[in-house]
């Protein structure tokens, strides 16, 4: 009799077959969904991609210096620099601007700073004055009144409403007297007001201490209480001052 050899397949061989098979499969499926989604017009998915981080610059810092004006809205109408006044012989440094408006409009803090004093003068009248930072310090002067709770100690906000617009003192009409000192030398207030400074190094320092030689000639419209006219035999006027200067 005859006798066959049969050929015995190893089982891993049938792992891989059904393995295979599976994975033609799957790619078939994969294939058909793609190729229905195409005909019934749905795009295929587009694929996920990650954005690159976006890199945040941090803000800038806070300005050093930030100075607004004490009366928004009204104008200078008396300037820093050298001024005569009707009753004076000669011309002297108005150390400040005079800023005209209405008797009671509230007057705010030019910059963050400390009350150092309220109190009053026979020049000045009522006034305010506040100590700021890097030596400065601001003059509120002929003024109605000081803000409820306005004392020295009092920490002033920039903006805060620290006293009325008057007449007080020597004074011609309602209106505002505003000084700017740093380390007591005199500024001019139109080199600050309203503006910004990011660092120290950024202040107008040089300019705003420049006095003009021109003397200016105040134009007032009525004389101040406690000024009296009096005239010599050659007609020029003279003045004779009641109230004691400051």
């Amino acid at each position: 009799m005859t006798s066959q050899t049969l050929a015995v397949r190893p089982p891993h061989s049938r792992v891989v077959f059904f393995a295979l098979v599976g994975v033609i499969a799957t790619v078939g499926v994969l294939n058909a969904g793609t190729a229905l989604r195409a005909f019934a017009g749905e795009p295929a998915p587009a694929p996920v991609v990650e954005a690159p981080p976006v890199e945040v610059s941090p803000p800038p810092p806070p300005p050093a210096f930030v100075f607004d004006t004490p009366l928004p809205g009204q104008v200078v109408n008396s300037p820093f620099g050298l001024r005569q006044l009707p009753w004076e012989e000669n011309g002297r440094l108005h150390e400040g601007v005079d800023i005209a408006a209405p008797a009671g409009s509230p007057i705010r803090a030019a910059t963050d700073g400390v009350v150092v004093r309220t109190s009053a003068s026979g020049s000045y009248g009522r006034f305010v004055e506040i100590a700021h930072k890097d030596g400065f310090r601001t003059m509120y002067a002929h003024l109605g009144a000081t803000a409820r709770g306005v004392k020295p100690g009092l920490y002033a906000k920039r903006g805060q409403t620290i006293a009325y617009v008057g007449s007080s003192g020597r004074s011609t009409g309602a209106h505002l007297h505003f000084e700017l000192r740093r380390k007591g030398k005199p500024l001019n207030p139109a080199f600050f007001l309203g503006q910004t400074f990011a660092q120290a190094d950024d202040l107008p320092l040089r300019a705003a201490a420049r006095v003009s030689r021109k003397v200016r000639m105040a134009q007032v419209s009525r004389w101040p209480e406690g000024v009296k006219r009096t005239k010599t035999k050659g007609g020029r006027v003279q003045t004779r001052l009641s109230v004691a200067d400051s």
